[in-house]
């Protein structure tokens, strides 16, 4: 029994930064979050206990419908294009046979480039008129788009940014390639299966868990969607700065890039309504919670999802 005792102490004791970090970085915030969702509170005055009040005006909120929209717009067409990019990437990678390090230092560089920094140069690179991408498709013949300046163009050009910094995913797809049974690989071309059908049959079911992982990842990554919009919408309105006054672009142009994280930024942090902005990250924890579950159990086990 002392032994025992002993034993849990221990372990109790190794586990107990750990667990004091957890406690306080993540239980404590999420508590606090969730009580402040039912209080208006401007960080100056008492709370006020309001119920279900935040939680019911976000059905009139016209500008939650719009960010809502946009932040699924992402979602939908972001996620899977970084997953593909990253994908091709590694099976392009798995085709070289010199110079194998370099060009994956090259595909892996663009994913280390600040947010910032990157989303700064993707503007220019694509900027109307002037932008070498579109100057290049003049010489050549073509009218280029308005790119982050048109609220057609905005969110693909968005994609664009994210399938060229797509390096993060790149390299856990090409570990989990590089690890694919090759007695399978040959076994299935002697039998006469063709490229795809190898890799549908073969690499695909041995890659599964990562390209789970990597959808999950995404799904939270996109649904919290903030820098790179914000920056985007400053440096194409022509306010490239970081001040005071930088939410009155955000969404630019014509909201076409307003996202779900940017509206709460700017219930919180202009508007004062701390209460409401509570309520929305509440809400956005629980729909990134319930969609991260979804996915785990219908792509790991799917027999028991019907």
């Amino acid at each position: 029994m002392h032994h025992r005792l002993r034993h849990t102490l221990t372990v109790a004791s190794f586990m107990a930064p750990a667990t004091v970090g957890i406690v306080v970085f993540f239980v404590y915030p999420l508590l606090s979050a969730v009580y402040f969702s039912f209080t208006k509170f401007d960080l100056l005055t008492t709370p006020e206990w309001v119920g279900l009040r935040n939680y019911r005006h976000m059905f009139a909120d016209s500008f939650l419908n719009t960010a809502v929209l946009n932040t699924l717009w992402f979602v939908v067409f972001m996620v899977p294009a970084r997953m593909l990019g990253g994908l091709g990437s590694a099976l392009l990678l798995t085709k070289f046979k010199k110079s194998t390090g370099l060009y994956r230092t090259i595909f892996y560089l663009p994913s280390l480039a600040p947010p910032v920094a990157a989303t700064l140069a993707m503007v220019y690179l694509l900027k109307p008129g002037v932008g070498p991408v579109n100057t290049t498709l003049a010489h050549l013949g073509i009218q280029g788009p308005l790119w982050f300046n048109s609220p057609d163009w905005s969110k693909p050009s968005l994609v664009l940014l994210a399938v060229w910094s797509c390096g993060d995913m790149m390299v856990l797809y090409l570990a989990a390639l590089l690890d694919a049974p090759t007695a399978q690989l040959e076994a299935a071309a002697l039998d006469g299966a063709n490229a795809w059908q190898r890799f549908r049959h073969v690499t695909l079911p041995h890659i599964r868990p990562v390209v789970v992982f990597t959808a999950v990842i995404g799904v939270i990554t996109t649904l919290q969607y903030f820098t790179q919009a914000a920056v985007a919408a400053s440096a194409a309105s022509g306010q490239a700065t970081t001040g005071a006054g930088i939410s009155s672009t955000f969404g630019y142009p014509e909201g076409s890039t307003f996202t779900y994280p940017l509206w709460l930024y700017v219930v919180g942090f202009r508007y004062g309504a701390l209460g409401y902005a509570n309520a929305l990250a509440v809400v956005l924890f629980v729909v990134a919670f319930a969609v991260s579950l979804l996915l785990l159990r219908r792509t790991i086990n799917p027999e028991t999802a019907s």
